[in-house]
């Protein structure tokens, strides 16, 4: 042992002594060796206590070797590159680490927050759903907040950066142990490509620790010749430093790839993390097992650890876990571990067989080195302050112990658990196994292989022939036989105890504070379900997983509700298997990447033109185009009465446009819309509302007849993508029938928005060929032509209610028409109008918003549309949902417009409609306004809304409520400017 490293043996380990690591561990400096990881390099230097439980903070050591760690939850790092609740086991020891205990105060030893451990009888399993509603939340919200969550959030950003890669394998491998490997080098020969996933920094998983002989040979000599064989097939990947993390659709598996720790800081930029999205035909799991804790009361104390992990310790590490160590048991995995503490100079005080009769040969080792065994018997007590100093044992079903051992840790042999998150993710089915205790692979889909110790069987032979099997099966593309394959004579034989006496405090999940107490309590509240235990008691949730508190949860349920561990059943293993941190999944999609804003192809003309951009639907686009001196409200007045009184232009370029061609072009758009269709002509143009299949509008448009089978479709820029997806759906999912080549063209054209009383006057001046007169191009009519050379579509349409016309040329043509227009308008006093001047016109004359002016439950009749429905011929979506009861019943939100009553008056976005009897809250409300804005060419607010049976209810006086304050308004129709719609036609 060494005076810096008191638990470090001499010798031995897989660690490289040459190269000493420098590390602080909440402000102490300590040093482990290249190899170690952070929890090895602690148990090295002594240091039991690195944290605190979540719900009464008491101290908690070290409990396992890997994943399956629950309570070294620690923050490293410091500023952007803090990283909260890193398991310890999984950190790769680095030069100048730096790490700090987690849910502590003032110090991971002396905590004051464990009070909360003396009051334990207050906090009983769902306290907070029965306590924290009387009186009020309030009362307690403050409180709970600063006692919630592990871990803090880091105060800067992260300056690391995260990748994501996409590979397609035929065999994907996860679990680099004896079966994973096995399974590798069988598939790898028959050369298909495979890719092995490994969460360990590398291979091997319980070969590295293991004393057996594979072939005549050691097991750390048959790792590094196999890993060298695969390593000679080009066919072959290993990813290690990854953990598979979740299991998906369509035979997606996610990984995480650790590139480098922190401080590895590489200059090329090398990214910190890699989410790999793999694709295999084939999967083979080879997962492993966890081992299971033991209960008995103050099982949670410092060095009371798994004995496996004591043991991985031990042989990869050279770090003993303590001096005494008691070693208690059901199975006779036990026995390995007390002989290779024995041999490697530890002190064994005694095994503890839950047994009475525990295996000969096993006995017979443990008895030839002269251990102590104690058969039928189990630790019913253990006595420490911050680590565990002693344990009391007794014969089962004694009424008192029997023996009283100084020990300062503990060796938990409580059987093994497979690994199975990732076939439960695959849909795989489990069923529970007697002998071993556990739940096992019952049934796989037919591309699921599962080996090894993923399917019970602990020996390493077994593992390695099952391994090479399920690599041959998966290569040649065979269905799995998990059903067929229950061999048990390799079984690990457990036999599991509950403590009679029952002590109160017997933990289940370490982290949150899970007791057996809890369960009996959830029990005997009739939440027998295990999913409803699991969230009434927290065992087994947020950092557990399932790993070690999930099932000596679900074995006392069945145990106190008098069923079977079968009829029980398991809670669902959800992704991620780890935690996943959020810069990994978001990779490079973040900041402009993360929802990359669209540019006009008039983008740079709009600057030009002193635009204040904002974002609309994913696109940058103009709010205002205010001129020096100028606020955005009087720019909006400005720009609102030149629309009415001269012209103005709008770059509509955002808005969806879709062509469609096809002779079933018609049928297709009949279905989608409300209108009909089939008896558009040929150059005319048709306002249309698409529907859902509840009949809820969701969004609208013009689409215009283009020729005979050949449309173009409008829809709103935000909803562009949404609707060719679903188009898209429909034409290749529910419709194939349909000869239809639907082509999105949103990008490929320009179109400006030529509107005002004067704008047939600029267009002629234009000199486009195109007759523009009202007889040859009416409202809703469209025409094509050339604008030099340049093809133009020209439509007889706007949103502002004035004569309108939209200009559609080639996108790169775009600035040029912007500024031949500019040119020829100059004297007609043209100017450009952004998005809000163009709300307050389209609110001015009543022009629904799909979105603002609708919620999840308007129909067409709740616009006035019902008898546009009525009209129509043949079906459409959503036809058969506007009959249901619940979308003709009376009393639904309709579309109207609202004026209040006083010329001043105010009304917002948002305000609630009530009765005019009522003056304020609280009132039933009646609907509320969706869109609201001063009006400059009315001289007053205008507004919209949706009110109950609003279209037999016009003229009537209610109140506006908003705030606390109440406006009188009255119910009109929308159409507040020129109602007629004579503007339409312009002036001549």
């Amino acid at each position: 042992m060494s005076a810096a490293q008191p638990f470090r043996l001499e010798t031995g380990g897989r660690i490289d002594r040459e190269q000493p690591l420098p590390f602080t561990f909440n402000g102490k400096r300590y040093h482990g060796y290249a190899g170690d990881t952070l929890a090895s390099a602690l148990l090295a230097n002594g240091v039991r206590v690195v944290g605190r439980s979540f719900k009464f903070h008491r101290p908690r050591g070290i409990l396992g070797a890997a994943a399956e760690e629950c309570n070294a939850l620690v923050t490293i790092g410091q500023g952007g590159l803090e990283e909260p609740n890193v398991r310890a086991t999984l950190q790769p020891l680095y030069a100048g680490l730096q790490a700090h205990s987690q849910n502590c105060w003032p110090s991971v030893n002396f905590d004051l927050a464990r009070t909360l451990d003396y009051l334990h009888f207050l906090f009983p399993a769902g306290f907070y759903n029965k306590t924290f509603i009387w009186p009020n939340w309030s009362w307690y919200e403050g409180f709970i907040r600063r006692l919630s969550g592990l871990g803090k959030l880091p105060s800067a950003d992260d300056p690391d950066h995260y990748q994501h890669r996409h590979a397609h394998c035929d065999v994907l491998i996860v679990g680099a142990g004896p079966a994973g490997l096995s399974a590798a080098l069988a598939a790898a020969e028959r050369g298909g490509r495979v890719i092995l996933v490994e969460q360990d920094v590398v291979p091997g998983g319980w070969l590295l620790h293991s004393e057996e002989n594979i072939d005549g040979k050691p097991a750390g000599v048959w790792l590094d010749e196999t890993v060298q064989a695969l390593a000679r097939h080009d066919n072959v990947t290993i990813l290690t430093s990854t953990c598979a993390a979740g299991h998906f659709d369509r035979q997606l598996l996610v990984a995480v790839e650790n590139l480098n720790v922190r401080h590895l800081r590489q200059p090329n930029g090398a990214p910190r993390q890699r989410l790999w999205k793999l694709y295999g035909k084939q999967l083979v799991l080879a997962t492993g097992a966890i081992e299971q804790p033991l209960l008995f009361a103050n099982n949670d104390r410092p060095g009371i650890m798994l004995a496996d992990a004591m043991q991985c310790y031990c042989k990869r590490y050279a770090v003993t876990t303590g001096r005494r160590i008691v070693v208690a048991t059901n199975n006779d995995s036990g026995y390995g571990v007390a002989t290779t503490l024995a041999s490697a100079g530890v002190e064994v005080v005694a095994i503890v067989d839950s047994r009475a009769k525990p295996g000969a040969r096993q006995a017979s080792q443990v008895l030839a080195q002269g251990l102590t065994v104690f058969p039928n018997s189990v630790i019913q007590d253990s006595r420490g302050n911050n680590g565990v100093r002693r344990v009391a044992v007794a014969k089962r079903g004694g009424a008192g112990s029997t023996a009283s051992l100084h020990c300062d840790g503990v060796a938990m042999a409580g059987g093994w658990q497979p690994a199975l998150h990732l076939l439960s993710q695959a849909r795989g089915k489990l069923r529970y196994d007697s002998p071993s205790g556990a739940f096992l692979p019952d049934t796989a889909p037919p591309h699921v292989h599962v080996a090894g110790m993923a399917m019970g069987e602990l020996t390493l032979r077994q593992a390695l022939d099952q391994g090479r099997e399920a690599g041959l099966r998966a290569s040649t593309g065979e269905a799995s036989d998990t059903r067929k394959r229950r061999s048990r004579a390799g079984a690990m034989h457990v036999e599991r105890v509950w403590n009679e006496r029952r002590p109160a405090r017997q933990w289940i999940d370490f982290q949150h504070d899970v007791t057996l107490r809890d369960i009996d309590l959830a029990n005997a509240e009739n939440y027998t379900s295990v999913e409803h235990m699991k969230r009434y008691t927290t065992a087994g949730m947020a950092a557990d997983q399932g790993k070690t508190g999930n099932l000596n949860a679900l074995l006392a349920l069945a145990q106190r509700s008098e069923r079977t561990p079968g009829e029980v059943g398991t809670t669902t293993f959800r992704p991620f298997y780890l935690p996943v941190t959020l810069g990994t999944l978001a990779g490079n999609n973040k900041d402009e990447f993360y929802a990359p804003l669209r540019h006009s192809p008039l983008d740079a003309c709009q600057q030009q033109a002193g635009a204040k951009f904002d974002e609309y639907g994913g696109w940058q686009r103009p709010r205002v185009y205010p001129r020096k001196g100028e606020t955005e409200q009087q720019a909006i007045i400005r720009e609102a009465v030149a629309a009415r009184t001269d012209v103005v232009v709008f770059d509509g370029s955002p808005l969806g446009k879709f062509e469609l061609q096809g002779p079933d072009a018609a049928e297709f758009l009949n279905r989608l819309y409300i209108n009909n269709v089939p008896s558009l002509k040929t150059g005319r143009a048709r306002y249309g509302l698409m529907l859902n299949e509840n009949g809820v509008i969701i969004d609208d448009g013009i689409f215009v007849r283009l020729s005979e089978h050949g449309y173009l479709l409008h829809t709103t820029s935000s909803s562009a993508g949404r609707i060719h997806a679903w188009m898209e759906m429909l034409l290749q999912g529910d419709w194939p029938e349909l000869d239809v080549l639907l082509t999105p063209v949103t990008t490929q054209w320009a179109n400006l928005a030529v509107s005002g009383p004067r704008a047939r006057e600029l267009l002629e001046r234009l000199g486009a060929g195109i007759d523009l007169s009202a007889n040859t191009l009416p409202h809703m009519a469209s025409a094509c032509g050339t604008l030099a050379d340049v093809p133009l579509r020209v439509l007889r349409a706007g949103f502002t209610g004035e004569l309108s016309y939209e200009l559609n040329v080639p996108a790169d043509y775009g600035p040029a028409l912007w500024q031949r227009l500019f040119e020829l308008g100059e004297d007609l006093g043209i100017m450009p109008i952004g998005i809000e001047t163009l709300t307050t016109l389209r609110i001015e004359k009543g022009y629904l918003h799909v979105g603002s002016d609708t919620d999840v439950y308007t129909t067409p009749a709740d616009l006035g549309w019902g008898e546009v429905v009525a009209r129509k011929q043949g079906d459409f979506l959503g036809r058969r949902s506007l009959s249901l009861p619940f979308n003709v019943r009376k009393g639904r939100l309709e579309f109207v417009g609202l004026t209040p009553m006083e010329r001043q008056g105010k009304l917002l976005a948002g305000a609630h409609v009530i009765d005019a009897r009522h003056s304020g809250a609280p009132a039933p409300t009646q609907g509320y306004v969706t869109s609201a804005c001063y009006s400059p060419n009315l001289k007053r607010c205008v507004a919209l809304g949706l009110v109950r049976d609003g279209s037999q209810r016009l003229e009537e006086i209610v109140n506006v409520y908003h705030n606390e304050q109440v406006q009188p308004a009255r119910i009109t129709p929308p159409t507040a400017w020129d109602p007629e719609g004579k503007r339409l036609g312009g002036r001549g």
